[in-house]
Order: C-alpha cells, then sequence, then structure tokens
C-alpha cells in the first residue's frame, strides 16, 4: 500500500507539476515581471522602503510579494536572474507543490474510505481548490511585487486557519448526517471572512495598476484550479493502473 501510494502520488504530482509549470511561463509570471517593473520605479523615488520580491507557491499557488523590516539594503536581497534560472526555480517550486497536493489527496481519498478512481479524484480536487485557493482569495487574493500588504505572518495565520476551517467545514457539510454538524461546517466556512482577512493600516495608493492586479489574481486562481484538477485526475489514474495487477493475479 505503502509503494503504491507513493508511485500513484510521485507520478501524478511530477507530470501535474510539469504541465502547469508550463502554463505559469506564459499567464502568471510575465505578469509577475510586470510589476516588478513598477517595484522597481517606485523604489528608485523611495530609496528607504524595500519590498523585495519572494515567489512563493503553496495554497496560493503564487504568492510574489513579501513585506520587509528594512534590516539590509535592496543589494542584500538574493532572487533568481531572469531567463532560465528563474524559470528553473519557479518549476521546481510547482512540481515539490503538485507532489504534496497529491500527497494530501490521497491521503483524504483513504480515510474516507471510499474507492479511488478518477472522478472521485476529481471531486476531492475540487475541495482542496476551494480549501486552499478559493476561500483564502476571498479574502487576500494572489498578490503582485509593490502591492500594499499587511504583515506577512499576520497574513499567513489568517491564510492557514481559513485553510483549516474551509477543509473542517465542507468534510462537515457534505459527509455528516443531519442537521447540527453541517450547521456547524457552514459556521466553520463564514468564520474566517467574518473575523476578516488582514489588510494594511494606512491607505495608500498602490503602484501596481488595478488592471495588472485584476488579471494576475484571475490567472493566478486559474492556473490554480488547473494545478488541482490535473493532479486529481492523474492520481486517480495512476492509482488504478497499479491496480490492474493486482486484479489480475487475484
Amino acid at each position: 500500500m505503502i509503494t503504491r501510494l507513493l508511485a500513484a502520488a510521485l507520478a501524478a504530482g511530477f507530470a501535474a507539476g510539469l504541465v502547469v509549470a508550463v502554463l505559469q511561463h506564459f499567464t502568471t509570471t510575465p505578469l509577475i515581471i510586470a510589476a516588478e517593473a513598477y517595484e522597481g520605479a517606485a523604489a528608485h523615488h523611495h530609496a528607504s522602503v524595500r519590498a523585495p520580491t519572494v515567489e512563493m507557491y503553496g495554497a496560493r499557488l503564487i504568492l510574489a510579494h513579501a513585506g520587509n523590516d528594512g534590516a539590509e539594503g535592496e543589494e542584500g536581497a538574493w532572487a533568481p536572474a531572469d531567463g532560465f534560472e528563474r524559470t528553473f526555480y519557479t518549476s521546481t517550486v510547482t512540481v515539490a507543490t503538485a507532489v504534496g497536493f497529491a500527497f494530501l489527496l490521497l491521503a483524504a481519498l483513504l480515510v474516507s474510505g471510499e474507492s479511488i478512481d478518477t472522478r472521485r479524484a476529481l471531486a476531492w480536487a475540487a475541495g482542496g481548490f476551494v480549501v486552499t485557493g478559493l476561500a483564502p482569495a476571498l479574502g487576500l487574493p494572489p498578490e503582485l511585487p509593490g502591492m500594499l500588504a499587511a504583515d506577512l505572518i499576520d497574513r499567513q495565520v489568517w491564510w492557514i486557519g481559513t485553510a483549516v476551517a474551509t477543509a473542517a467545514g465542507l468534510w462537515l457539510v457534505l459527509r455528516s448526517p443531519g442537521f447540527g454538524l453541517p450547521a456547524l461546517g457552514i459556521a466553520l466556512l463564514v468564520l474566517p471572512h467574518a473575523i476578516g482577512a488582514p489588510h494594511p493600516a494606512e491607505v495608500e495608493a498602490s503602484r501596481v495598476p488595478a488592471e495588472l492586479a485584476a488579471r494576475f489574481a484571475s490567472a493566478s486562481l486559474a492556473v490554480h484550479a488547473v494545478l488541482w484538477a490535473l493532479t486529481g485526475a492523474l492520481v486517480g489514474w495512476f492509482w488504478q493502473r497499479n491496480e490492474s495487477p493486482v486484479v489480475a493475479e487475484a
């Protein structure tokens, strides 16, 4: 069982990650590069403010902005060079994220006790997209470099809390009998948004054009959805494919 789980998750995650890495190269990465131009232009006018660019792939697929405490100058911040180096690091993290999603998906399916096939894996992958993409984006849309944002730790805490509450809420709503537990699930789905996501206190115009930010948010969510859908479909396919020899021997 463990060997089968490892094989299915690694194969599905690697294949899905490679496809999505190519998709990112033509969709979200150009938008990040365009936003960095605005960020760089603003830095020349505000030399005392440093807003480094950090590309991270995780729950929202792309988190392209991070705050800074000003401890070191802009020259001290490492970032991958444009071109092959940037593409390599971005693709590597994307593949690693897809593999992680595949393991989470298989673990959830095994815990649920359901038989694993492509249809069920896709259905659970849709839930994964809601938990790690859609629900957090309602409060914290994917951000570009140069966009105003609250403290990074505050955003991470809210994001993790939202993902956990959404996962638990969906489980209770979809898999609990009666009325009481599904009602609790609905409350959990609403709770993070009732609390509200952290946002910067000061009111200041963003350096990034609103049209560019909107395009990035929608493109990031679309790519995130493709990642989950591909991972789900491939997890179901690889799991069934590894099952065939067992059925033949029986």
